[in-house]
């Protein structure tokens, strides 16, 4: 058979695409029997594009190959081992680990977050919301948040941003719900911040943001911690938004496709762009600051790349449902 798997793993690279096509199925009917010639084609010295559609191929073999694969994290081949992990997270997250390998990842995960600074955030792109992080139980309370677990800042933000970060579930009376994951970063101080507040946390969590309402979410938050901001930066269709809402209010918001932009009162920070824009500047900043970064670094706190010295703790995964903790979702995250 190794034969076999060899000259269609070949086929794999076909530039026709019927013939690719064809090795890739012929490939997957072979089922949870092939998975020992096929997953030495996983690893790293094969091209990129080769492992992923072999990978993807393993994968979709779905719980039947499960039991090799953790019988090859125990016993070998040392080689495969690495990637039998991944695989076996990306078919049925951490409930298709054995306790063993569970075990280890915890003591990785601890030893990881005593070391992880500095720490950085996707810039260019994303949605987050901003709470004082001196209260974060009121956040946990107020979002009806669950299963909470320490988490490396890498693996919290592909978590929320990168792998899947909701699921569809049943329950007794076979009610479909949905569940999300989200990350609750360290806890970042900025002294520039406007106001008393100087030390902030952000929950990422795309989907969670998206179908629920980020706005709606920082004024509910804001009802339990005081203040809450939802920002969004969304190069892809140039939209940028932030929204401050305070005791369960808003308090001021800029939306760059709502009409009017602005909503609100301008903050003090705001006023200072206003009345030191030069010439060039004068108009975008005439009814205030129209850049969600921008007001996030004098609010809150701003993504990117955060000073180990105004880092503090570790960052949390969570889940919005108390039937679904974090080990039902699928998918291999960094550490």
């Amino acid at each position: 058979m190794s034969d076999t798997v060899a000259t269609l793993v070949q086929g794999l690279s076909a530039t026709d695409r019927s013939a690719k096509r064809a090795a890739r199925d012929a490939l997957a009917a072979l089922g949870a029997v092939g998975i020992d010639q096929l997953l030495p084609y996983a690893l790293d010295r094969y091209p990129r594009s080769l492992r992923r559609d072999v990978q993807f191929i393993i994968e979709g073999w779905g719980d039947e190959v499960l039991p090799r694969l953790r019988e090859i994290r125990r016993t070998g081949p040392g080689q495969l081992r690495g990637r039998a992990l991944e695989i076996l997270a990306n078919i049925g997250g951490q409930e298709a680990l054995d306790d063993v390998d569970r075990r280890a990842v915890e003591r990785l995960v601890q030893i990881k977050i005593s070391d992880e600074r500095p720490v950085e955030f996707p810039f260019e792109a994303g949605r987050w919301l901003a709470f004082p992080a001196d209260r974060l139980d009121d956040a946990v309370s107020a979002l009806g948040l669950h299963d909470l677990r320490p988490v490396t800042t890498v693996a919290g933000v592909a978590a929320a941003t990168q792998a899947t970060d909701h699921l569809n579930f049943q329950d007794s009376r076979t009610t479909t719900h949905r569940a999300y994951r989200v990350f609750i970063t360290p806890a970042f101080e900025n002294e520039y911040a406007e106001g008393n507040i100087k030390l902030w946390r952000m929950l990422w969590g795309n989907s969670f943001l998206d179908e629920l309402d980020g706005f709606e979410l920082a004024r509910e938050l804001s009802g339990r911690c005081g203040e809450a901001h939802f920002y969004v930066l969304d190069p892809y269709n140039a939209s940028e938004n932030w929204y401050v809402a305070r005791d369960g209010h808003t308090r001021r918001s800029f939306s760059t496709y709502a009409y009017p932009q602005f909503e609100g009162k301008p903050l003090p920070f705001e006023a200072w762009y206003m009345e030191n824009a030069d010439e060039d500047e004068a108009e975008a900043y005439s009814d205030g600051v129209p850049d969600a970064s921008k007001a996030a670094w004098n609010l809150s706190v701003e993504p990117g790349p955060q000073l180990a010295e105004d880092t503090h703790g570790h960052g949390w995964l969570a889940t919005t449902h108390p039937d679904v903790p974090n080990s039902r979702f699928k998918g291999a995250l960094p550490i």
